[in-house]
């Protein structure tokens, strides 16, 4: 059965020591909401660079529904993969309505002026990234968290099947570093795939239809959330200073594990 996004044996490697990906097997589909968690140079970036189609493997293959992801036009990748990067390394001089607004350029023709489709979806993206009041202001003014939700919405605009996401919550309040993960799990659940990058292990567990776990470019852990954040699972990737215990999971439905960076002593 043909998954909405696949990678076989892919590989990317850095010039020098830096980690990339190595070898990995990676599947998403349709409903899936995929965390992908590791340490700090783990390949997770890197791993989404990838499936985005803005590095160019070493080896192995990436798929989109089917077809290798280097077949299909610039323009048809756009319609298709949205991406929120962790932040941007220049701030164009506009506000965030046209921001977001450059989120449709795939959905538009050359030189024709935004259509009634083009304005409903960036105002429904703006309401949904909790964005709608901050249309107005200039992009640079903006602060970290704010910029990230208008991010949020720039590829919520886009209406892509695959969602591929790099640390939400970077430099969000904690209310809505909730809020963004209830929205990511939204659109899983209306039939987006979303792949998230992120460090907040309580927010996978929360949301994260399953888990997958990078460790030194290679992939050591696929599956739920219960196994994934084990102890047994995360031990040899992060080590001892974590705490382990349960919560009632959203919805009442059972119980989810939740993680404490908690500093051990028990060798003194």
């Amino acid at each position: 059965m043909v998954k909405l996004v696949e990678t076989q044996d892919l590989s990317f490697a850095y010039p020098g020591p830096i980690v990339g990906v190595d070898g990995l097997d990676f599947v998403a589909d349709a409903g899936e909401l995929v965390a992908v968690l590791g340490p700090n140079g783990a390949g997770k970036s890197t791993l989404l660079k990838l499936l985005a189609g803005l590095l160019t493997p070493t080896s192995g293959s990436v798929r989109l529904g089917g077809t290798p992801l280097g077949e299909l036009k610039s323009r048809e990748r756009a319609r298709r993969v949205a991406v929120v990067p962790q932040s941007l390394t220049a701030l164009p001089d506009v506000t965030v309505e046209t921001f977001v607004r450059y989120g449709r350029y795939a959905h538009q023709t050359f030189l024709a002026r935004p259509s009634r489709s083009d304005h409903d979806a960036v105002e429904r993206a703006l309401i949904e990234a909790d964005a709608a009041d901050l249309a107005a202001r200039p992009l640079a003014e903006l602060s970290g968290g704010q910029r990230q939700r208008a991010l949020v919405a720039r590829a919520l605009a886009q209406e892509a099947e695959l969602l591929l996401i790099d640390e939400p919550t970077n430099a969000l309040d904690p209310e809505h570093q909730v809020l963004v993960f209830e929205l990511i799990a939204k659109l899983a659940r209306e039939g987006r795939c979303a792949i998230v990058v992120t460090h907040e292990l309580n927010l996978a567990s929360q949301f994260a239809t399953r888990i997958v776990l990078l460790d030194e470019g290679r992939g050591v852990a696929d599956g739920d959330v219960a196994h994934v954040l084990s102890r047994e699972v995360l031990e040899p990737v992060y080590g001892t200073n974590l705490r382990y215990g349960t919560f009632p999971a959203p919805g009442g439905d059972g119980e989810r594990p939740f993680i404490v960076p908690w500093l051990n002593r028990s060798d003194e």
